[in-house]
């Protein structure tokens, strides 16, 4: 027994001499790896979708001494042959994220914009630093540089990290390769502020198994308000320098614009997020709109979180003709959004925020205006057509149907769901909404056919 406890004792002492030699590694701290290690990886268009990609991930720490940069690390290359080669290299920045709670928990927030890439390409990639690696993961570029591709996404809004039903049927279809890109149009875990930012943690970690795959894009709804939406800011990576709270992307024929409804509602934040993005919205379409645009990309969709229309039985929003988006402030009706849609020609409004899904007839300031054949009124109609598509999943339930439904609605369904898009060309694009209810069967679709483009007052 005595030789056995000092044989023990010998290979403690060894252990501590041999100590200093151990730890004599690259990383001469003592290092944590969870609190290194990426998670919550995304991916987003960068400033030019033909060639740009957009890597965001989250550390709980950064390690310590380290310069700038070396931290946020994404390796990556294309896969040749089905081999992963990850023989080039970016980097970026972590920015430090403290959430509003009262335990004011903090993370790191990397971003690597991955420039210059092939079209029609798939790419692997890891994101990270010598500190702690992610997984593996891998994205196909943009078909083609130029306009004449059909891209195809999913939209969706109120998903949310609890009862996210629609999650694992948007999982296996990015799997196969269905998707270009995805649109999330507004709230997303229910809240991400909930239990000082965890909830936010844990809905990010839920998406990952979509949005590390393909570019996620987003915009801000009234669930993401807390502390002046700081845990939607901090986590996204939109393109165009506005925090993520309203910007547009080209892809194929489309011109996607993506806006906060939010401002018009959270007005305790002030006045200023409001005009200024109402005069941001009227300069890019009407850019858009310049003939050399116009030409190269006709179709116009823009999506934000609030509707204008909608008829379930939703009394805060639904029961009122004078929504906030569609004619602005009350009584002086500033800023309304109505009319710019009007005025430049947007083929497609899409919404969320009601748990439902909702398709209209060609309408503006409440009157139908459908095309001008009598079985086909979206073929060439005289104003936008609205989607609401609000029914991914969450935990707060469907919004029913039932009382008399307006003239100006097609249809609608309390079904849990998406909606699927697919901009085939110039002149047709294809509308299906899943019903995850149905196991993935197609409630509804329609196309929308337009032989041109343009202002509705033309």
């Amino acid at each position: 027994m005595q030789r056995l406890q000092f044989a023990l004792l010998a290979s403690l002492l060894l252990l501590v001499l041999l100590l200093p030699g151990i730890r004599s590694t690259p990383i001469d701290q003592d290092v944590d790896i969870v609190h290194y290690q990426p998670e919550q990886v995304h991916l987003s268009f960068g400033e030019r979708t033909d060639s740009e990609i957009v890597v965001t991930w989250s550390t709980r720490s950064l390690p310590p001494d380290q310069e700038v940069g070396a931290v946020s690390v994404v390796e990556y290359g294309q896969l040749v042959d089905g081999q992963v080669r990850l023989t080039q290299q970016a980097r970026g920045k972590a920015t430090k994220f403290v959430d509003g709670g009262h335990k004011q928990a903090t993370q790191f927030i990397h971003r690597v914009t991955l420039r210059d890439l092939e079209p029609n390409a798939t790419y692997s990639y890891h994101c990270g630093s010598d500190f702690g690696w992610s997984a593996i993961f891998q994205f196909r570029t943009v078909p083609s540089a130029s306009v004449d591709w059909s891209p195809s996404l999913a939209i969706y809004g109120d998903m949310g990290n609890e009862n996210a039903q629609s999650l694992a049927r948007l999982q296996q279809e990015t799997q196969r390769g269905m998707y270009d890109a995805i649109i999330h149009v507004g709230d997303f875990a229910y809240d991400m502020n909930t239990k000082n930012a965890r909830v936010g943690d844990e809905f990010m970690r839920q998406i990952e198994t979509v949005a590390a795959y393909l570019p996620y894009m987003v915009v801000p709804g009234n669930h993401e308000e807390k502390f002046n939406f700081s845990n939607y800011r901090a986590r996204f990576s939109m393109p165009g320098g506005t925090e993520n709270m309203f910007y547009s992307f080209d892809l194929g024929p489309v011109h996607f614009v993506g806006i906060s409804t939010e401002v018009y509602y959270f007005l305790n934040y002030g006045l200023k997020p409001l005009v200024f993005q109402f005069e941001w919205l009227r300069e890019d379409l009407a850019k858009a709109n310049l003939p050399e645009n116009r030409n190269k990309r006709p179709w116009i969709i823009l999506y934000g979180h609030r509707p204008m229309y909608c008829s379930n039985e939703n009394d805060n929003d639904c029961t009122h003709s004078e929504t906030l988006t569609r004619v602005g402030w009350p009584f002086v009706h500033m800023f309304g959004l109505e009319p710019l849609l009007y005025e430049f020609g947007v083929d497609v409004a899409i919404w969320a925020h009601e748990h439902s899904y909702e398709r209209l007839w060609p309408i503006y300031d409440y009157k139908v205006r459908n095309g001008t054949l009598k079985d086909s009124p979206y073929n060439d109609p005289s104003a936008p057509v609205h989607i609401v598509t609000g029914s991914a999943g969450c935990k707060e339930g469907r919004e029913p149907f039932k009382g008399k439904i307006p003239e100006w609605s097609a249809f609608h369904s309390q079904d849990y769901g998406y909606t699927r898009l697919k901009a085939h060309n110039r002149t047709h694009i294809h509308f299906e909404q899943v019903s995850d209810d149905k196991n993935g069967a197609i409630i509804d679709d329609f196309w929308l056919v337009k032989s041109k483009h343009g202002s509705y007052r033309n």
